[in-house]
């Protein structure tokens, strides 16, 4: 830099995370320059595959307002929005991870959570009440629960949208299918990276790297390695260009590993979809309605707890579980009871679905699922529901089967209303939750605990906050409140 106290800030990876440290870094005064391994129309890493929820604490319509300034005074009346203090989101996050939160970088995530979506929102995002992923209408009053309410428009191409412009406003240089390979580093620090770009690899220079690029859940061969047996078969719910590079840049100079390296965020995922993720379908793939119904596996058996909790505490987690069944499969199976409460997942083309008039119609039309045991799984089923308590899909309504190997603690309906519908789903892999470490202001860690002058993480690769399992819709947050510290922090040499 010559002639200039601007500091030249390199961001790798193109997604949430990395464009708010983009932005973040170019607000602070820096030349930033992005560079994004996909070529522009497969571009957004993860973030352009999600719906766009994301977990934030508030405590009431003035909080709400900030966000959603144009809500109508129809919505506020009709909607119970409830509050979500620091304390819960807190206790959400610690439980879902058996307690392995790092605690400093959770007290980051949670207490800054409301001020980094009003931040962004400054900066051109908009959001809306997730009405139709996070809220049912009972009695004409709409409720929201699991804790999370909001959502931004157009989801998570509609993110990448937002942030991708503001981002080019403010004079970032987007430089799609750049591919870093590795940092350029000394005993001072890093000082850039060493990237290909349509065949030419070329030596990008700067005062401070800030590593965006994701997880390796796209690299078969570190799932196999990492997270175990048959991990290399599961799909791959987002991108095909989270692969790790990041990461292993990181390590090879000495970052400190950090996180769950056998864990991973996986869901249930429609058993026909492709390898990869597709844009055009987004996460349509995922299958997210089994609290209000049965999954059973080839032997025609339940296998998890439909009804543990909120498909938000729970639904990171049954991916695995579904792995681990034979064939790596599961039917979820409905009936005409619940059909209207399926999320709009359940009506895309690319499904795989059967009907059929009775159970036993049904049984023959289950591909790989042993009929007879999976109609006498159903008729236990039915007799084991106590259908003494009412059914709310909106709270835990203790609705519940008595008896069973894998009792049903709640929503649980007995299966007697034809038509049914069952879905076929298998195991998809959102992220991996092993990373590197760093800390509250996005430094990267070395073997030693010491920060990496130059280096910063953000996204899937910082590690620390979830373990085994994780709280929907607070993986876009955390990506966002670290992303905009790494971007100042980058700008400022802090």
């Amino acid at each position: 830099m010559t002639g200039s106290s601007a500091r030249d800030v390199i961001v790798v990876g193109g997604g949430n995370a990395g464009l708010c440290a983009a932005i973040s870094a170019a607000e602070h005064g820096a030349r930033v320059r992005v560079l994004e391994a996909a070529p522009e129309p497969q571009s957004g890493g993860n973030s352009a595959f999600t719906a766009g929820l994301m977990r934030v604490a508030f405590d009431g319509m003035d909080d709400i307002r900030a966000l959603v300034p144009d809500l109508t005074q129809e919505e506020e009346l009709s909607t119970d929005f409830g509050r979500y203090p620091t304390e819960q989101f807190l206790d959400d996050l610690a439980r879902v991870t058996d307690y392995r939160t790092d605690p400093d970088l959770a007290e980051v995530l949670v207490g800054r959570s409301h001020e980094t979506l009003v931040w962004m929102r400054e900066h051109g995002v908009r959001f809306a009440p997730a009405y139709g992923r996070q809220a049912f209408k009972v009695d004409g009053r709409f409720t929201f629960w699991g804790g999370v309410v909001f959502e931004v428009t157009g989801g998570g191409p509609g993110l990448i949208e937002y942030l991708v412009a503001e981002a080019r406003r403010l004079g970032v240089e987007v430089t799609y299918a750049a591919r870093a390979k590795t940092l350029l580093h000394d005993d001072d620090g890093v000082h850039g990276v060493m990237a290909t770009s349509d065949g030419t690899t070329e030596e990008v220079k700067g005062d401070a790297v800030v590593l965006a690029a994701g997880g390796f859940q796209a690299n078969t061969e570190w799932r196999a390695r990492y997270l175990g047996q048959g991990w290399d078969l599961a799909k791959v719910r987002g991108t095909r260009f989270n692969t790790g590079d990041g990461i292993r840049m990181a390590l090879d100079i000495g970052a400190s590993p950090a996180g769950n390296w056998s864990g991973c965020h996986a869901v249930g995922w429609d058993a026909n979809s492709p390898e990869f993720g597709d844009l055009k379908v987004g996460d349509g793939f995922q299958k997210h309605s089994y609290p209000f119904g049965i999954m059973v596996n080839a032997k025609g058996e339940r296998f998890v707890d439909e009804g543990a909790g909120f498909r938000n505490f729970t639904y990171a987690k049954y991916g695995r579980v579904i792995l681990e069944q034979p064939g790596r499969f599961a039917w979820q199976i409905f009936d005409s009871k619940v059909i209207h409460l399926l999320r709009d997942e359940y009506r895309i083309r690319e499904v795989t679905k059967v009907t059929a008039g009775s159970l036993e119609e049904l049984a023959g039309k289950l591909e790989g699922v042993d009929p007879d045991a999976f109609v006498e799984t159903v008729k236990a089923y039915n007799a084991a529901v106590q259908v003494d308590t009412p059914f709310d899909p909106n709270v835990l309504d203790g609705r519940r089967t008595v008896g069973l190997a894998v009792d049903k603690m709640n929503w649980a309906n007995r299966l007697d209303a034809p038509p049914y519908e069952a879905y076929q789903v298998t195991c998809g892999i959102t992220f991996t939750f092993g990373g590197l470490r760093i800390d509250t202001g996005a430094h990267v860690i070395d073997v030693d605990d010491r920060p990496i002058a130059g280096l910063y993480a953000c996204g899937e690769m910082a590690a620390g906050l979830f373990y085994f399992n994780y709280p929907g819709g607070s993986g876009l947050t955390a990506g966002s409140v670290f992303g905009r510290a790494a971007g100042a922090n980058a700008a400022a040499a802090t």
